[in-house]
C-alpha cells in the first residue's frame, strides 16, 4: 500500500513539473483584408494548417479593407500590440520596408528558424517584387494576379473577327477595336486600373523604367521617368483611340469591370482576378489573352508585374512565434496548397511547384486561358521589369489617374500630362524621402 502511494505521488509530482503534460500551442496572430468567398478560401487554408499539427494555432482575423488593415496594423505596432502576421497590399510595399524596426523579413526570420524558405522556389516577378535590392524575400508572396486581355467571343464573331485569334498588340487592338464599333457594340476596348495597367506594368511589359533607380530598388532618391519616349507613344496613342471611339475610358480602379460584363465593351485590360467575376456575371462567351504590346519598342514583351498582396511579419516577436509563422507560411506554399489557392480564387500560383501541380492536373486545359497570367509572371526579371518599390505609390496612382483621364479627354496632349504626373509624382517621392531618413 506504501508502494502504490509513493508511486501516485510521484506521478502528480511528475505532471506538476510538465511530464506528460499537455503541450500548449503558440498563438499567432493573422490580420487579413479577404472578405467573401475569398475570406472562406482563407480560413479554409488557417484551418487546414491547425489540423495539420499541434504545436501552433494561427487565428485569421478580418481588418478590413487593405488601407485599412495596414494602417491598423502599423498603430497596433505602435501601441506595442502589433498582430504576428499583417496582410498588406501591393503598393504599400515600399511603406513597410522602410517602417525601420517594424518588420521581420522573412527570409531572415526562416532561417533563423531553421527552415530557410527559397525565393528561387517562386515565380520570377512574385519574388522579385517582394524582395530586397539583395534578393532576399522580405514578405511572404500570397495573393498574387497580373494583368491580363480579356475579349467577347461572342462579339467577336458579330464583327467578323476570329474569336481564336486575339489581338496582341496595341496596332491589333485598335484595329479590332473599330471593328467591334462598326458592329454595333458602344465600345471596342476599356481598361481597369489605368496607372496599375498602363503604366507600372506597361513599363515592365516593354522593359523600360517606370523610376529612376531601378524602379527604387537602388534608393529611396528615386524619380519618376515617365518622360520615356515610350510613354509618350503610348498614351499618344491611347488618346488617338479615345477620339475615334475605338477605346472608352471607364473611371479608375474596378470601375470599367462593369463595362465588359455587361457586353457593352468587346475588350477590356484587367486583373487575372476578375476572371470569377466575369464568369458569372458576363453572360457570354469569353477568351484570355495576353496584355498587348507595342512590337516597335525594342524588348518587348518582357514580363509583367504583379497585383495583389503579401504577407509581413512584425518585429519583436518570440522566437517560437517565428518557428510557427515558417512553419505556416511553408504550408499555404506547398505545392498542393498554392495549386489549390490558385484554382479555387482565381490568383496565380505564386510558386513553380504550386503552378506544375495544376499543370499536371489538367486544370488549364479545362479552363483555357487560366494559364495566361502564370506565363506573363514567369520569367528571369530585368532591373525595369522586376517591380515598383516607390513611397505614397497609392497617392502617385491617384495623380497618374487624373491627369491620364485629362489625355484621353482631349484636355492635354499626353506629354503635357504626363510631365504633370512626374512633377507632382516627384514631388511626393521627395517628401518620402524626406520622412524616412
Amino acid at each position: 500500500m506504501r508502494v502504490k502511494l509513493l508511486a501516485l505521488s510521484m506521478a502528480g509530482l511528475l505532471a506538476g513539473a510538465g511530464v506528460g503534460a499537455t503541450h500548449a500551442a503558440t498563438e499567432i496572430t493573422f490580420w487579413h483584408s479577404m472578405e467573401g468567398a475569398l475570406g472562406e478560401r482563407v480560413n479554409e487554408l488557417v484551418d487546414g494548417f491547425n489540423q495539420s499539427q499541434d504545436d501552433y494555432v494561427v487565428n485569421a482575423v478580418y481588418k478590413g479593407a487593405y488601407g485599412e488593415s495596414m494602417n491598423a496594423g502599423i498603430a497596433a505596432f505602435r501601441a506595442g500590440n502589433a498582430p504576428d502576421i499583417l496582410q498588406v497590399f501591393e503598393v504599400g510595399t515600399a511603406t513597410m520596408m522602410y517602417a525601420r524596426g517594424a518588420i521581420k523579413p522573412i527570409q531572415e526570420m526562416s532561417e533563423e528558424a531553421g527552415d530557410p524558405i527559397d525565393p528561387a522556389g517562386f515565380l520570377g516577378a512574385v519574388a522579385g517584387y517582394y524582395s530586397s535590392s539583395d534578393g532576399k524575400l522580405v514578405s511572404m508572396p500570397f495573393n498574387s494576379s497580373t494583368p491580363v486581355l480579356y475579349y467577347n467571343k461572342d462579339a467577336f464573331r458579330k464583327a467578323g473577327l476570329d474569336p481564336e485569334n486575339p489581338p496582341k498588340t496595341w496596332k491589333a487592338v485598335a484595329e479590332a477595336g473599330g471593328k467591334l464599333r462598326e458592329a454595333g457594340l458602344e465600345c471596342g476596348y476599356t481598361t481597369g486600373w489605368p496607372s496599375w495597367i498602363q503604366m507600372e506594368t506597361f513599363a515592365a511589359w516593354h522593359n523600360v523604367p517606370y523610376a529612376t533607380q531601378d524602379n527604387g530598388f537602388k534608393g529611396l532618391d528615386a524619380r519618376l521617368a515617365l518622360d520615356n519616349p515610350a510613354f509618350i507613344k503610348h498614351f499618344e496613342f491611347l488618346a488617338r483611340m479615345a477620339r475615334d471611339g475605338s477605346f472608352t475610358y471607364g473611371g479608375r480602379g474596378d470601375a470599367p469591370n462593369a463595362l465588359f460584363t455587361s457586353g457593352r465593351c468587346g475588350m477590356f485590360t484587367g486583373s487575372s482576378g476578375s476572371r470569377a467575376n466575369i464568369i458569372r456575371n458576363g453572360g457570354f462567351e469569353f477568351g484570355t489573352s495576353s496584355l498587348p504590346y507595342h512590337d516597335d519598342i525594342q524588348g518587348a514583351p518582357q514580363n509583367t508585374i504583379i497585383g495583389g498582396a503579401s504577407l509581413w511579419v512584425f518585429a519583436k516577436k518570440p522566437p517560437e512565434t517565428y518557428k510557427g509563422v515558417t512553419r505556416f507560411f511553408k504550408y499555404i506554399s506547398s505545392p498542393e496548397k498554392a495549386a489549390q489557392w490558385h484554382q479555387s480564387t482565381g490568383y496565380v500560383p505564386v510558386t513553380k511547384a504550386g503552378h506544375e501541380v495544376t499543370r499536371q492536373s489538367g486544370f488549364y486545359e479545362q479552363n483555357p486561358g487560366t494559364e495566361v497570367a502564370v506565363l506573363q509572371l514567369d520569367a528571369d526579371t530585368t532591373e525595369h521589369s522586376r517591380g515598383i518599390r516607390l513611397g505614397f505609390l497609392p497617392q502617385i496612382r491617384e495623380i497618374e489617374d487624373g491627369e491620364a483621364e485629362r489625355i484621353f479627354a482631349g484636355e492635354v496632349d499626353a506629354e503635357t500630362g504626363l510631365k504633370r504626373m512626374m512633377e507632382r509624382g516627384n514631388e511626393l517621392l521627395r517628401r518620402f524621402e524626406a520622412s524616412v531618413k
